[in-house]
Protein backbone atom coordinates (compact mmCIF):
# COMPACT_ATOMS: atom_id res chain seq x y z
CA UNK A 1 0.00 0.00 0.00
CA UNK A 2 1.29 3.46 -0.85
CA UNK A 3 0.80 6.94 0.56
CA UNK A 4 0.56 10.00 -1.69
CA UNK A 5 2.62 12.93 -0.47
CA UNK A 6 3.64 16.36 -1.75
CA UNK A 7 7.39 16.63 -1.28
CA UNK A 8 9.58 19.73 -1.53
CA UNK A 9 11.82 19.66 -4.60
CA UNK A 10 13.32 23.13 -4.31
CA UNK A 11 13.07 26.67 -2.98
CA UNK A 12 14.17 30.06 -4.27
CA UNK A 13 13.84 33.75 -3.59
CA UNK A 14 14.30 37.23 -4.98
CA UNK A 15 14.77 40.61 -3.31
CA UNK A 16 14.79 43.97 -5.08
CA UNK A 17 18.16 45.69 -5.16
CA UNK A 18 17.09 48.85 -3.35
CA UNK A 19 17.49 48.70 0.44
CA UNK A 20 15.92 51.30 2.72
CA UNK A 21 17.38 51.47 6.23
CA UNK A 22 15.69 52.77 9.36
CA UNK A 23 18.04 55.74 9.31
CA UNK A 24 16.84 56.67 5.83
CA UNK A 25 13.20 56.48 6.92
CA UNK A 26 13.99 58.70 9.90
CA UNK A 27 14.85 61.49 7.44
CA UNK A 28 11.29 61.64 6.13
CA UNK A 29 9.07 60.47 9.00
CA UNK A 30 9.10 60.98 12.78
CA UNK A 31 10.87 57.77 13.79
CA UNK A 32 14.33 56.40 14.62
CA UNK A 33 16.35 53.25 14.20
CA UNK A 34 16.14 52.64 17.95
CA UNK A 35 12.33 53.09 18.01
CA UNK A 36 11.78 50.65 15.13
CA UNK A 37 14.19 47.99 16.36
CA UNK A 38 12.82 48.06 19.91
CA UNK A 39 9.22 47.63 18.78
CA UNK A 40 9.44 45.27 15.79
CA UNK A 41 13.08 44.21 15.33
CA UNK A 42 13.41 45.57 11.80
CA UNK A 43 16.67 47.15 10.59
CA UNK A 44 16.03 47.46 6.84
CA UNK A 45 13.72 46.49 4.02
CA UNK A 46 13.90 46.01 0.24
CA UNK A 47 11.80 48.21 -2.05
CA UNK A 48 10.92 47.34 -5.65
CA UNK A 49 12.23 49.67 -8.34
CA UNK A 50 9.97 51.78 -10.51
CA UNK A 51 8.60 49.53 -13.23
CA UNK A 52 9.42 46.38 -11.23
CA UNK A 53 6.15 44.55 -10.61
CA UNK A 54 5.00 41.71 -8.38
CA UNK A 55 5.03 39.26 -11.30
CA UNK A 56 8.67 40.21 -12.00
CA UNK A 57 9.67 39.41 -8.42
CA UNK A 58 7.64 36.20 -8.53
CA UNK A 59 9.20 35.07 -11.80
CA UNK A 60 12.74 35.67 -10.49
CA UNK A 61 11.97 33.64 -7.36
CA UNK A 62 10.40 30.91 -9.51
CA UNK A 63 13.51 30.64 -11.68
CA UNK A 64 15.69 30.39 -8.56
CA UNK A 65 13.49 27.58 -7.22
CA UNK A 66 13.60 25.75 -10.55
CA UNK A 67 17.40 26.00 -10.57
CA UNK A 68 17.52 24.72 -6.98
CA UNK A 69 15.34 21.75 -7.94
CA UNK A 70 17.14 21.01 -11.20
CA UNK A 71 13.87 21.45 -13.11
CA UNK A 72 12.58 23.56 -16.01
CA UNK A 73 9.22 25.27 -16.58
CA UNK A 74 8.25 22.26 -18.72
CA UNK A 75 8.23 20.19 -15.52
CA UNK A 76 5.60 22.40 -13.82
CA UNK A 77 1.86 22.03 -14.41
CA UNK A 78 0.43 24.22 -11.62
CA UNK A 79 1.38 27.73 -10.50
CA UNK A 80 -0.12 29.37 -7.42
CA UNK A 81 0.89 32.92 -6.54
CA UNK A 82 -0.01 34.20 -3.08
CA UNK A 83 -0.17 37.98 -3.21
CA UNK A 84 -2.07 41.02 -2.01
CA UNK A 85 -0.40 43.25 -4.59
CA UNK A 86 -0.96 41.77 -8.06
CA UNK A 87 0.15 43.74 -11.12
CA UNK A 88 -3.46 44.15 -12.21
CA UNK A 89 -6.94 43.57 -10.80
CA UNK A 90 -6.92 40.82 -13.42
CA UNK A 91 -5.43 38.74 -14.95
CA UNK A 92 -3.97 36.82 -12.03
CA UNK A 93 -0.28 37.40 -11.32
CA UNK A 94 0.17 33.63 -11.62
CA UNK A 95 -0.81 33.69 -15.30
CA UNK A 96 1.74 36.46 -15.92
CA UNK A 97 4.41 34.32 -14.25
CA UNK A 98 3.30 31.42 -16.44
CA UNK A 99 3.76 33.64 -19.51
CA UNK A 100 7.15 34.97 -18.36
CA UNK A 101 8.37 31.41 -17.82
CA UNK A 102 7.37 30.62 -21.41
CA UNK A 103 4.69 28.11 -20.40
CA UNK A 104 1.63 27.33 -22.53
CA UNK A 105 0.55 24.31 -20.49
CA UNK A 106 -0.85 23.68 -17.02
CA UNK A 107 -2.97 26.11 -15.02
CA UNK A 108 -2.30 29.09 -12.78
CA UNK A 109 -4.19 31.22 -10.28
CA UNK A 110 -3.71 33.58 -7.34
CA UNK A 111 -4.50 33.11 -3.65
CA UNK A 112 -5.35 36.16 -1.53
CA UNK A 113 -5.01 35.58 2.21
CA UNK A 114 -2.61 38.50 2.86
CA UNK A 115 0.30 37.43 5.11
CA UNK A 116 -1.07 33.88 5.39
CA UNK A 117 -1.17 33.57 1.61
CA UNK A 118 1.87 31.34 1.16
CA UNK A 119 0.71 28.83 3.78
CA UNK A 120 -2.74 28.85 2.15
CA UNK A 121 -1.05 28.36 -1.23
CA UNK A 122 1.06 25.44 -0.04
CA UNK A 123 -1.99 23.76 1.47
CA UNK A 124 -4.02 24.35 -1.71
CA UNK A 125 -1.27 22.93 -3.91
CA UNK A 126 -0.99 19.90 -1.63
CA UNK A 127 -4.70 19.19 -2.15
CA UNK A 128 -4.44 19.52 -5.95
CA UNK A 129 -1.41 17.23 -6.08
CA UNK A 130 -2.92 14.58 -3.84
CA UNK A 131 -6.09 14.61 -5.94
CA UNK A 132 -4.08 14.01 -9.10
CA UNK A 133 -4.86 17.33 -10.80
CA UNK A 134 -1.16 18.15 -11.13
CA UNK A 135 2.23 16.47 -10.80
CA UNK A 136 4.39 19.43 -9.80
CA UNK A 137 3.32 22.76 -8.36
CA UNK A 138 5.20 26.04 -8.17
CA UNK A 139 3.94 27.96 -5.12
CA UNK A 140 5.09 31.57 -4.86
CA UNK A 141 4.60 34.29 -2.28
CA UNK A 142 5.31 37.67 -3.90
CA UNK A 143 4.59 41.24 -2.86
CA UNK A 144 5.30 44.84 -3.76
CA UNK A 145 3.65 45.74 -0.48
CA UNK A 146 5.38 49.10 -0.16
CA UNK A 147 3.02 50.39 -2.87
CA UNK A 148 0.15 50.13 -0.40
CA UNK A 149 1.90 52.30 2.20
CA UNK A 150 1.26 55.86 3.29
CA UNK A 151 4.87 56.95 3.70
CA UNK A 152 3.84 59.66 6.16
CA UNK A 153 2.30 57.14 8.58
CA UNK A 154 5.11 55.96 10.84
CA UNK A 155 2.93 53.25 12.40
CA UNK A 156 2.81 51.31 9.11
CA UNK A 157 5.48 52.54 6.68
CA UNK A 158 8.35 51.24 8.83
CA UNK A 159 6.95 47.70 8.94
CA UNK A 160 6.82 46.45 5.37
CA UNK A 161 9.07 45.52 2.47
CA UNK A 162 8.99 43.87 -0.97
CA UNK A 163 10.21 40.48 -2.11
CA UNK A 164 9.30 37.01 -3.35
CA UNK A 165 9.93 33.41 -2.38
CA UNK A 166 9.02 30.17 -4.12
CA UNK A 167 8.69 26.46 -3.40
CA UNK A 168 8.28 23.53 -5.80
CA UNK A 169 6.12 20.64 -4.61
CA UNK A 170 5.95 17.25 -6.34
CA UNK A 171 3.42 14.44 -5.99
CA UNK A 172 5.08 11.14 -5.01
CA UNK A 173 3.88 7.78 -3.79
CA UNK A 174 5.66 6.45 -0.72
CA UNK A 175 5.66 2.70 -0.22
CA UNK A 176 5.05 1.16 3.18
CA UNK A 177 8.22 1.34 5.23
CA UNK A 178 9.60 4.36 3.38
CA UNK A 179 10.51 7.32 5.61
CA UNK A 180 7.89 10.06 5.91
CA UNK A 181 8.45 12.94 3.50
CA UNK A 182 6.64 16.05 2.35
CA UNK A 183 3.59 17.80 3.72
CA UNK A 184 2.30 15.82 6.69
CA UNK A 185 -0.53 18.01 8.00
CA UNK A 186 -1.94 21.51 7.67
CA UNK A 187 -4.56 23.68 9.34
CA UNK A 188 -6.15 26.89 8.04
CA UNK A 189 -8.34 29.39 9.87
CA UNK A 190 -10.01 32.76 9.32
CA UNK A 191 -12.34 35.13 11.15
CA UNK A 192 -13.65 38.06 9.16
CA UNK A 193 -15.03 39.79 12.26
CA UNK A 194 -11.53 41.23 12.75
CA UNK A 195 -11.24 42.71 9.23
CA UNK A 196 -10.92 46.32 10.44
CA UNK A 197 -7.91 45.59 12.64
CA UNK A 198 -5.65 45.26 9.58
CA UNK A 199 -6.92 46.34 6.17
CA UNK A 200 -6.43 48.51 3.10
CA UNK A 201 -8.93 51.34 2.60
CA UNK A 202 -9.46 50.80 -1.11
CA UNK A 203 -10.49 48.31 -3.75
CA UNK A 204 -12.11 47.96 -7.18
CA UNK A 205 -15.65 47.59 -5.79
CA UNK A 206 -15.47 50.21 -3.04
CA UNK A 207 -13.26 53.12 -4.10
CA UNK A 208 -11.77 52.14 -7.44
CA UNK A 209 -8.31 52.74 -5.94
CA UNK A 210 -5.62 50.58 -4.38
CA UNK A 211 -5.78 52.39 -1.02
CA UNK A 212 -3.37 52.39 1.92
CA UNK A 213 -2.68 50.03 4.80
CA UNK A 214 -4.33 50.73 8.16
CA UNK A 215 -3.60 48.72 11.29
CA UNK A 216 -4.63 48.61 14.93
CA UNK A 217 -1.21 47.45 16.06
CA UNK A 218 -1.96 46.58 19.69
CA UNK A 219 -5.08 44.62 18.66
CA UNK A 220 -3.18 42.64 16.05
CA UNK A 221 -0.46 41.88 18.58
CA UNK A 222 -3.05 40.81 21.17
CA UNK A 223 -4.56 38.22 18.85
CA UNK A 224 -1.39 37.04 17.11
CA UNK A 225 0.40 34.82 19.61
CA UNK A 226 -2.74 32.92 20.66
CA UNK A 227 -3.90 32.27 17.10
CA UNK A 228 -0.42 31.25 15.97
CA UNK A 229 0.07 28.71 18.73
CA UNK A 230 -3.48 27.37 18.38
CA UNK A 231 -3.02 26.45 14.73
CA UNK A 232 0.46 25.01 15.34
CA UNK A 233 -0.89 22.73 18.06
CA UNK A 234 -3.77 21.67 15.80
CA UNK A 235 -1.38 20.73 13.02
CA UNK A 236 0.83 18.78 15.40
CA UNK A 237 -2.23 16.98 16.80
CA UNK A 238 -3.27 15.88 13.31
CA UNK A 239 0.21 14.55 12.58
CA UNK A 240 0.87 12.73 15.85
CA UNK A 241 3.95 14.86 16.48
CA UNK A 242 4.79 17.18 19.37
CA UNK A 243 6.62 20.48 19.65
CA UNK A 244 9.70 18.58 20.82
CA UNK A 245 9.84 16.79 17.46
CA UNK A 246 10.25 20.03 15.52
CA UNK A 247 13.65 20.82 14.07
CA UNK A 248 12.64 24.24 12.75
CA UNK A 249 9.85 26.77 13.20
CA UNK A 250 9.50 29.16 10.25
CA UNK A 251 6.90 31.81 11.18
CA UNK A 252 5.56 34.79 9.32
CA UNK A 253 8.09 37.59 9.69
CA UNK A 254 5.94 40.45 10.95
CA UNK A 255 7.31 41.47 14.31
CA UNK A 256 10.18 40.11 16.40
CA UNK A 257 8.12 40.39 19.59
CA UNK A 258 5.32 38.29 18.09
CA UNK A 259 7.80 35.67 16.86
CA UNK A 260 9.54 35.59 20.26
CA UNK A 261 6.20 35.38 22.06
CA UNK A 262 4.97 32.49 19.93
CA UNK A 263 8.25 30.62 20.34
CA UNK A 264 8.15 31.03 24.11
CA UNK A 265 4.51 29.94 24.35
CA UNK A 266 5.28 26.85 22.28
CA UNK A 267 8.35 26.12 24.39
CA UNK A 268 10.69 26.31 21.43
CA UNK A 269 14.31 27.35 22.00
CA UNK A 270 15.29 30.45 19.98
CA UNK A 271 17.87 28.46 18.02
CA UNK A 272 15.04 26.47 16.37
CA UNK A 273 13.22 29.61 15.17
CA UNK A 274 14.11 31.05 11.76
CA UNK A 275 14.01 34.85 11.87
CA UNK A 276 14.66 37.23 8.97
CA UNK A 277 12.37 40.12 9.90
CA UNK A 278 15.41 42.27 10.72
CA UNK A 279 16.65 42.28 7.10
CA UNK A 280 13.42 41.73 5.15
CA UNK A 281 10.76 43.50 7.28
CA UNK A 282 7.20 42.22 6.79
CA UNK A 283 6.88 41.11 3.17
CA UNK A 284 3.36 39.72 3.68
CA UNK A 285 2.85 36.52 1.64
CA UNK A 286 6.54 36.48 0.69
CA UNK A 287 7.88 36.39 4.25
CA UNK A 288 7.64 32.65 4.95
CA UNK A 289 9.20 31.47 1.65
CA UNK A 290 11.91 34.15 1.95
CA UNK A 291 12.79 32.90 5.44
CA UNK A 292 12.70 29.29 4.19
CA UNK A 293 15.02 30.12 1.33
CA UNK A 294 17.53 31.72 3.71
CA UNK A 295 17.49 28.76 6.11
CA UNK A 296 17.80 26.20 3.31
CA UNK A 297 20.50 28.23 1.60
CA UNK A 298 22.68 28.51 4.70
CA UNK A 299 22.32 24.81 5.49
CA UNK A 300 20.17 25.02 8.60
CA UNK A 301 17.19 23.21 7.06
CA UNK A 302 18.29 19.93 5.56
CA UNK A 303 16.75 16.71 4.29
CA UNK A 304 14.88 14.81 6.99
CA UNK A 305 14.20 17.85 9.18
CA UNK A 306 10.70 18.43 10.53
CA UNK A 307 9.69 22.00 9.66
CA UNK A 308 6.63 23.94 10.83
CA UNK A 309 5.46 26.86 8.68
CA UNK A 310 3.08 29.39 10.23
CA UNK A 311 1.52 32.71 9.27
CA UNK A 312 -1.20 35.15 10.28
CA UNK A 313 -2.54 38.07 8.29
CA UNK A 314 -5.34 40.50 7.71
CA UNK A 315 -8.82 39.08 7.64
CA UNK A 316 -7.87 37.67 10.10
CA UNK A 317 -6.44 34.62 8.36
CA UNK A 318 -3.95 32.21 9.87
CA UNK A 319 -2.57 28.75 9.20
CA UNK A 320 0.23 26.26 9.63
CA UNK A 321 1.77 23.43 7.62
CA UNK A 322 4.08 20.67 8.86
CA UNK A 323 6.64 19.41 6.37
CA UNK A 324 9.23 16.63 6.54
CA UNK A 325 12.01 18.08 4.41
Amino acid sequence: MTRVRSIVRGVGSYLPQKIVTNAELAKTVDTSDEWIQQRVGIKERHVAAEGEFTSDLATAAARAALDNAGLTPDDIDLIIVATTTPDYTFPAAATLVQMKLGMHHGFAFDVQAVCSGFVYGVTTADSYLKNGLAKRALVIGAETFTRLLDWTDRTTCVLFGDGAGAMILERVELADGEPERGIIASALRSDGHHWDKLYVDGGPSSTGTAGHVHMQGPEVFRHAVGKITDVVYKTLEQSGHTVDDLDWFVPHQANKRIIDGAGQKLGLPPEKVVMTVDIHANTSAASVPLALSVAVGDGRIKQGDLVMLEAMGGGFTWGASLIRW
